[in-house]
């Protein structure tokens, strides 16, 4: 038998890298915060979740003191709606609900009251994007002592975040989860975001990715993405805990 050299060598398949098929982060109920602005909208952005292959969305409208003020009750009523106008429209998808909690005083009396919607035992938390909370820490410490674990949505967005390794890292030894979004690795929300992203995946500290989907434009780039070379990086740097929830 004779052996070439110059045999092809074997192509890398794609199909190892797990699917994404749920998603832990959106806006998708409609006119209760930043994100879908009536349920056509919120149709047109299920449909595309379904055809990009999600079987699950968990959507987390905003909750904040000065903004959104949406309670649980508020997000139980327009999960309902968003389920049944799903059903009627035949989108073969499963629909839950959460919440992004911002970080102010009024976090405080939610917490207290345990009046809070987490995803499994995730909480998913935000701050500003400019300063860090003052007291972070203490909220990080009244989140586990309440029993859930924090999860920090797109920490590659917060501009506060100077040191990388040293911050992220510090937040990883208190138990913080971080939860990625996928278009930052398109440069969607600028090259700092970006090159965050990108840092977080190469050291491997990336636990869950997001969507974050407010309208179609991020669906399109997220078509892009998830199509792309980038997910294979992400999926062989580090552990996705998605497909768990």
């Amino acid at each position: 038998m004779i052996f070439s050299f110059f045999r092809k060598k074997k192509k890398y398949e794609r199909e190892v890298i797990p699917q994404l098929h749920t998603d832990i982060h959106s806006h998708l109920i409609p006119g209760i915060d930043d994100g879908a602005r009536d349920m056509e909208e919120s149709i047109l952005l299920l449909r595309m979740m379904a055809t990009l292959g999600y079987k699950k969305v968990i959507t987390t409208p905003h909750i904040m003191s000065d903004g959104y003020k949406n309670t649980p009750k508020v997000i139980r009523e327009g999960l309902e709606a968003l389920r049944s106008a799903a059903k009627r429209e035949e989108i073969d998808i499963e629909i839950d609900a959460a919440a992004e909690y911002y970080l102010d005083d009024g976090f405080y009396r939610q917490l207290r009251d345990r009046d809070v919607l987490t995803i499994g035992e995730y909480l998913l938390i935000e701050t500003s994007y400019i300063s860090k909370p003052i007291e972070f820490d203490t909220m990080i410490f009244e989140i586990q002592a309440a029993g859930f674990k924090p999860m920090l949505a797109h920490p590659e967005r917060y501009r506060y975040i100077k040191e990388l390794e040293k911050e992220y890292t510090a937040m990883k030894a208190k138990g913080i989860v971080f939860q990625v979004n996928i278009n930052s690795f398109s440069g969607h929300y600028g090259k700092e975001a970006k090159w965050k992203a990108e840092f977080l995946s190469s050291a491997g500290m990336i636990d869950f990715l997001g969507s974050d989907l407010h309208r179609m434009k991020q669906a399109k780039t997220l078509e892009e993405v998830l199509n792309g070379d980038i997910m294979d990086g992400i999926f062989r740097n580090n552990t996705i805990l998605n497909e768990s929830l």
